[in-house]
This record gives C-alpha cells, sequence and structure tokens, in this order.
C-alpha cells in the first residue's frame, strides 16, 4: 500500500514538473502574450486584400517602444511576418485580410513575438487655431525649431480607411500630428480564427487596404474597445 502510494506521488510530481515546463516553453514562444499588448506600427510597403498573395513577406517600423517580456523594444524597430489570408471582395463574399507578425529586430537586438493587424489605427489630426498662434509665435526658429513654417490653409488630410474602393489615408501634411488615442477602422469588422486564433479583418463595401503613413495597430488578439 505504501509503495502504491510512493509511485502515485512520484507520477503527479512528473505531471507537474512537465506541465511548468510546457507552460514555460510556451511563455519563451510567445514572449507577447500578455493580454493587451499594443504595438503601433507603420508599414513599409502597401498591402491590398485580394492582390497582395498569402505568404507575401511583410515588415512594419514600430512608432512608440514597448515593453514586452521585460525587454524593451525601442521605436523604430522592424516587425517582420506575413500575409496570412487575402481575399477581394465579391458579389457574395467580402475583402478578407490578416496579416501575422512574428519576430521584432532592432540595431542590438531581436525578439520573437506573435501579433496580428487590428481593426484600430491612430488617426492624424489637423491644429487648431491655437496651435497654429503658437507656431507662429515661435519666429525665428522655424517649425519645431527647424524646417519651414506649415501652411495653415493647407487641406487637412483623410482618415483611412474611407468608405468605398478610394479607401486610404493621404500623405500627412507637415503640420499634422497622431492622435493620442486608437480608434477603429470605419466599415471593418475583425473575428478570431478558431483554428489558430489569427485575427482577420473584413469588409462588405470595398477591398482592404493599407498605406504606409498610417500608424496602425498590432496586437495578440482583439482589442477592447476605448482608449489605448
Amino acid at each position: 500500500m505504501i509503495e502504491t502510494i510512493a509511485v502515485a506521488g512520484r507520477v503527479i510530481l512528473m505531471v507537474v514538473l512537465a506541465s511548468a515546463w510546457l507552460f514555460g516553453q510556451g511563455a519563451r514562444d510567445h514572449p507577447d502574450s500578455s493580454p493587451g499588448l499594443e504595438f503601433p506600427v507603420v508599414m513599409r510597403q502597401k498591402v491590398t486584400a485580394g492582390k497582395t498573395a498569402v505568404g507575401t513577406k511583410i515588415q512594419a517600423k514600430l512608432t512608440v517602444a514597448t515593453l514586452v517580456k521585460g525587454v524593451v523594444i525601442p521605436q523604430d524597430a522592424i516587425l517582420s511576418g506575413e500575409v496570412i489570408e487575402s481575399v477581394a471582395k465579391s458579389d457574395s463574399e467580402p475583402s478578407r485580410l490578416s496579416i501575422r507578425m512574428d519576430s521584432a529586430q532592432w540595431k542590438n537586438g531581436s525578439l520573437p513575438i506573435n501579433v496580428y493587424l487590428t481593426a484600430w489605427y491612430y488617426p492624424i489630426l489637423s491644429p487648431t487655431a491655437g496651435d497654429l498662434s503658437d507656431r507662429q509665435s515661435d519666429a525665428g526658429r522655424g517649425w519645431g525649431g527647424t524646417g519651414s513654417y506649415p501652411n495653415p490653409n493647407a487641406r487637412p488630410a483623410q482618415t483611412f480607411p474611407g468608405a468605398g474602393n478610394n479607401a486610404g489615408i493621404a500623405p500627412p501634411a507637415p503640420e499634422s500630428t497622431i492622435a493620442k488615442h486608437r480608434v477603429l477602422m470605419k466599415d471593418i469588422e475583425s473575428t478570431r480564427s478558431n483554428k489558430d486564433g489569427a485575427v482577420i479583418l473584413s469588409a462588405t463595401h470595398f477591398n482592404i487596404k493599407l498605406d504606409k503613413q498610417t500608424t496602425y495597430v498590432l496586437a495578440t488578439g482583439d482589442l477592447a474597445a476605448g482608449p489605448s
């Protein structure tokens, strides 16, 4: 009886140790697994659902330094991955796009990650009259201390995505700034794949397009509404 109990105890201990090892291994394989972790990025190439093929290698530049499991991924780090779903809109099917990033690289380091393109982005804001007044009062120093002054009559840039096949964003005007809080893309739905957990974006009114000026948000999964 005592021997049976001892054997059972050893079996339980082995199961516990194996579970702990597997959990630790998963954390190393996916260092970004913290819920709500976000990566604001600017794409390094344009992407269009249905035209950019599945398997196309994708890169994006990180716009804000991000802490991942005790490691700081610096601003301007390059995130690399690929397109894992790309379907053009048809009469019966919506446009679909999914992008997964699996690594981050910078001058003095690198880190494996596992994040997806989400339906969130940071819009470009136009300056207020007070902002323009403050800038003009800095005569002699130039805009921001360097360069030329912004044109107060410049037409504000459009935000992504717009309706129709012309969804996209114009290059930001010199005086424009990025909003502090992310917002949802217009007319874009986000779902989670039951097979591998990938985030898939879909649109029924236009083909999804990504440009090289908009600050998009990558994350481990769907993000909650509200300020980031």
